[in-house]
């Protein structure tokens, strides 16, 4: 029996089977929509930070609630920085495959965009509207006074979509 090969890299003569950049795009967007968990990181004073956070993709933009106070984002406004990560679980290197992004993080304010966002985050996570049972409202308001968050935003500037099915280290830009 033979051992699986450590690597699939495309030899000379062999046809590129890199899926097109619509096709990547696609690919990307189907991770994005099938994961939870974005992993936002920060650095200050030659310190790194990383923190997971649950999201919901609109518009081109990763949306999040967390704490004004909270590292990664004291970090990130001060820096007008970030990266962030969105990866599938994965038992064997060839199963990994994920997203590597570079942007930064703002501020949402209450608004229609907020409205639409928080929309979309309780289709995504169903069991938020638990929290707000009785006479709460369901608003960027109660967020921030029940749970002391506020709605943030991180843009990417740069996206990565790394793929090993396609074959070992792919990795290539991507347009969301």
């Amino acid at each position: 029996m033979n051992p699986e090969p450590f690597y699939d890299i495309p030899m000379k003569n062999e046809p590129d089977k890199t899926p097109s950049g619509r096709e990547l795009t696609k690919m990307a967007r189907q991770l994005i929509d099938d994961q939870t968990t974005l992993t936002l990181a920060t650095a200050e004073n030659d310190t790194a930070w990383a923190a997971p956070v649950y999201y919901v993709f609109v518009k081109s933009t990763f949306y999040f609630l967390s704490s004004p106070d909270s590292r990664h984002i004291t970090e990130a406004l001060l820096n007008n920085q970030a990266s962030a990560a969105i990866h599938a679980a994965a038992s064997s290197w060839q199963e990994i495959k994920g997203l590597q992004m570079a942007g930064r993080i703002r501020i949402v304010k209450p608004g229609l965009e907020a409205v639409q966002v928080l929309r979309e985050y309780l289709k995504k996570y169903p069991f938020t509207a638990d929290f707000f049972k009785g006479n709460l409202t369901l608003d960027l308001d109660t967020f921030a006074e029940r749970f002391g968050v506020r709605l943030y935003g991180f843009v990417p500037s740069l996206v990565y979509y790394l793929d090993n099915q396609i074959r070992f280290a792919f990795r290539e830009a991507v347009t969301l």
